[in-house]
């Protein structure tokens, strides 16, 4: 099911009444794609709860429009929406087994949607099945991991067979473990019944791990959409280009001249076409190639040993970001007894923005 946002606007009232209206979401235009698993990603309160909120009916938008498909359900109630819906906290029924918590949704169908209670039983085990968790249908929620609670949950979404699923922050109470084993688990269920669905985190690793498409929003805004590693590779600006990677990008206030960048007294980088003026310029941490007589030479912090890399802790007097971070390969013999490291840079991994506007100035690596 594809489905269409268009000039989507949310206000809130502001609690102080001198004050304009507060803007969640401003003038957002989207076409998701049917099928597709679309990660909204941002920082909290940039408007991507009140974007699924407003997809699935619990909020009125303030102006625009939402089309399922060619319906426009801008104004349909959300249980006429055919919408599944997982929460950050679950919202199981505690006294209720696992079965009837996923039933649950099924027993209110009314009209011409009920269903008999063979069928309803039948759904429900497909639905189990499908997130296997098939032998705890008898355990109620207080018996059971978080992880099969979440799983509980998700089944107890797609057991009506929604045209789109939305999920609002739905690893966010699992342990780094059970968020890995979890999130592969959305992806595979996703790509299994191929339902149209939207991933809402604030952390980045997994919106990038799992989405086909990512939108970076800020304020009510959108930023960027794109494929994930072309947000990485190819950030439209600073805010985005921070927002991604991890560890995250390095940051230093440079200049260009004579289509040469400086940070500090150091010439780094070739960066034709770019005219004379103080840049923002970020580098990711495996930007960094450790060359003896390298052009960026930087004070030694700190060595960090991960096995397949090495992270090195480093300082410049241009740097922003504190601490600078590089990760390069631990074939390079690094030891913490050094007083400085000089380093070449990758042009693909240096970016350069705008020191007011903070969007990105191209430039054609030699």
């Amino acid at each position: 099911m594809k489905v269409v946002l268009q000039n989507l606007t949310k206000k809130f009232p502001n609690r102080n009444k001198k004050l304009d209206d507060v803007i969640a979401v401003n003038d957002f235009t989207f076409e998701i794609p049917d099928g597709q698993l679309i990660g909204l990603l941002g920082p909290s309160g940039c408007g991507k709860s009140t974007t699924l909120n407003l997809i699935c009916g619990l909020e009125k938008p303030t102006s625009g429009k939402i089309y399922f498909g060619e319906d426009d359900v801008t104004d349909l109630p959300p249980e006429n929406r055919g919408v599944g819906l997982v929460f950050q906290n679950y919202a199981l029924y505690p006294h209720l087994t696992v079965r009837q918590n996923i039933l649950f949704p099924l027993q209110n169908l009314k009209g011409k949607d009920k269903l008999s209670k063979a069928e309803m039983l039948r759904r429900a085990d497909e639905a189990a099945k499908l997130v296997q968790i098939e032998q705890l249908m008898d355990r109620k929620p207080a018996e059971m991991s978080g992880g099969q609670q979440q799983r509980v949950a998700i089944a107890r979404a797609l057991v009506k067979m929604p045209r789109v699923l939305l999920l609002d922050e739905p690893l966010s109470n699992l342990d780094a473990r059970l968020r890995l084993q979890t999130r592969e688990e959305i992806r595979r269920i996703q790509r299994n019944t191929g339902i149209t669905t939207i991933f809402v985190t604030h952390d980045q690793e997994e919106a990038m791990s799992i989405s086909d498409l990512i939108v970076v929003m800020k304020d009510g805004i959108i930023q960027q959409i794109d494929k994930p590693q072309r947000v990485y590779d190819d950030p439209k600006n600073l805010f985005v280009a921070k927002f991604l990677g991890t560890p995250p990008i390095n940051v230093f206030k440079g200049r260009v001249r004579g289509g040469q960048l400086f940070l500090g007294e150091d010439a780094v980088l070739a960066v034709p076409g770019v005219r004379d003026r103080e840049v923002w310029v970020g580098i990711r941490p495996e930007g960094f190639v450790p060359q003896k007589a390298g052009p960026l030479c930087c004070t030694l912090k700190a060595v960090e040993v991960m096995g397949r890399d090495t992270s090195v802790v480093i300082a410049h007097g241009a740097a922003v970001s504190d601490p600078v971070r590089a990760i390069i390969s631990s074939d390079y013999a690094v030891t913490a007894d050094r007083e400085e490291l000089r380093f070449a840079l990758k042009p693909n991994k240096v970016f350069l923005f705008d020191l007011q506007t903070e969007e990105r100035i191209p430039f054609t690596a030699e």
